[in-house]
């Protein structure tokens, strides 16, 4: 009888185990996607980015400094391996956009042509589906960060290898989108 029940007291112990590892599996991988949408969308922004500044560069190439930042912005950004290094250098480049937008006030002309304008907009829909792809991330992150760290998951966690994810958190002045006006 003890052995029985010794057996039965293990068999639910194995299963446990097993559930619980397949539940942390399931959220890291919701967490890897969630990221991939993230990731999508913040390469949709890398691509309008050139044709925003050459827009930009035709009425005001005396400006190269501001279109030098925003270039070298959007490199740092394309190249952030962690998501730490991400948020970090997605903060630089709004800064430079931000700039360069404030640049682009100046020249009527430009305001008034219908490619900057129509790339101004998918700019700002990019910036949306962005902050939206960050907020299913983060949350996405925040079940799989519970679910190691809390009990009896985290000894599961902590035996296979399952560490805490990073949040992809942005800067208070960053936090808006690149101001468009037309």
């Amino acid at each position: 009888m003890p052995i029985v029940i010794a057996l039965i007291v293990l068999g639910v112990l194995v299963l446990a185990v097993i559930v619980i590892y397949n539940r942390l599996v399931r959220l890291r991988n919701r967490t890897d996607n969630a990221w991939s949408q993230v990731d999508v969308q913040l390469k949709r922004r890398y691509d309008l980015i050139p044709n925003i500044v050459e827009s930009v560069k035709g009425y005001a190439a005396h400006e190269r400094q501001t279109f030098e930042d925003v270039v070298r912005a959007r490199g740092t950004a394309q190249e952030a391996a962690t998501v730490e290094q991400q948020a970090e250098a997605e903060n630089m480049l709004t800064g430079a956009l931000r700039r360069l937008f404030a640049l682009a006030e100046a020249y009527p002309e430009l305001q008034a042509s219908e490619n900057f304008r129509r790339l101004q907009e998918e700019l700002a829909e990019t910036e949306n589906r962005i902050s939206v792809s960050r907020q299913i991330y983060n949350d996405s992150t925040l079940t799989y960060n519970n679910t190691v760290q809390t009990v009896p998951s985290n000894w599961i966690a902590g035996m296979f290898g399952f560490r805490i994810r990073a949040y992809f958190e942005i800067e208070d002045d960053a936090r808006s989108a690149p101001e468009v006006r037309f």
